[in-house]
């Protein structure tokens, strides 16, 4: 398709996006025409500014019909390629509505929620936490639709890349954390599961709507444990766990309403976080870090004072 419109692509994300590689700025080159392709494919309206994170760009738009949507461009990656998949099988449940979708470039149009109301808005950390369980136990209980990445894959693919993360570690306590974590997932391993993860559910990626008091969006769909999907709740506004005195025990309570919500064998479930701290720790070591990141630790350190 060939068009002469063009959207604004701000330029604070263009230059923290196109700052990660060749690929990336050749995409942000190219990103003003893609989303006025779209504009005129989909037959939208620009109705605001276009909002973005680090990944994606997020237009506010109307239909024909004069129903707000958004449209969400973003580049396609292993971790968002399922996206539209998930999407369609939760069906609106809790989720955000896929509107439309273009399998290529990975563009979506989705109904509009209100972005300026995430559910971190909400004052009581203990309500809000439970909002997102109760969210998070309705996407799960959804079965992973064929062609989903699995959690067996990312899981066989962590454990390969154990010993070069061990070797980079200065910390000795940090080199055996992540052999425990390790083991974790190499105990669990076998039996990865077949529920439909979101991936990274926290209280940013929940926002108000009309249709539901709290929807949630921005999903990187997983076929997997959902014991997978609790470490950014732990981690959601670390300062009021801090506040606490007694990080263990907060992280712990977070820990033991997510599973009683959703439903968790607790065990299992502790194994899979220390999973999910071992994923951070592979990417930190990639990035060239040689210590963890102090929170990552301090969950793992809470979940082996009961299943160490």
């Amino acid at each position: 398709m060939t068009t002469s419109r063009h959207i604004d692509v701000p330029d604070a994300f263009a230059a923290s996006y196109g700052a990660h590689g060749a690929e990336e700025r050749a995409w942000i080159a190219g990103l003003p025409r893609l989303g006025g392709e779209f504009l005129e494919r989909w037959g939208l309206r620009p109705d605001g500014p276009a909002a973005h994170g680090m990944a994606s760009l997020v237009l506010p738009v109307l239909r024909a019909d004069g129903t707000p949507a958004v449209l969400k461009l973003q580049r396609l990656r292993e971790e968002t390629a399922g996206a539209a998949a998930g999407l369609r099988a939760w069906n609106g449940d809790g989720v955000v509505r896929l509107l439309d979708h273009d399998g290529p470039s990975g563009t979506q149009l989705l109904e509009r929620l209100d972005a300026a109301r995430p559910l971190s808005s909400v004052a009581d950390d203990v309500a809000a936490l439970r909002i997102l369980a109760e969210l998070l136990a309705r996407l799960t209980a959804v079965p992973a639709p064929e062609g989903v990445r699995g959690l067996a894959g990312v899981a066989a693919a962590m454990l390969d890349k154990v010993p070069r993360a061990v070797h980079a570690l200065r910390d000795p306590g940090e080199r055996r954390l992540v052999r425990v974590c390790a083991s974790a997932v190499a105990e669990l391993a076998g039996e990865p599961g077949d529920r439909l993860l979101h991936w990274d559910l926290h209280y940013d990626n929940v926002l108000a709507g009309e249709r539901e008091p709290w929807l949630v969006i921005d999903p990187e769909p997983l076929a997997g444990d959902p014991g997978f999907e609790l470490l950014p709740a732990l981690d959601n506004r670390w300062d009021e766990v801090a506040a606490t005195g007694d990080v263990a025990r907060a992280v712990l309570r977070r820990f033991d309403l997510l599973t009683e919500v959703v439903g968790l064998d607790r065990k299992r479930a502790a194994g899979w976080t220390l999973g999910r701290v071992l994923q951070n720790a592979l990417w930190d070591v990639e990035d060239g870090k040689t210590g963890l990141d102090p929170v990552q630790v301090a969950i793992a350190a809470a979940v082996l004072t009961r299943w160490g």
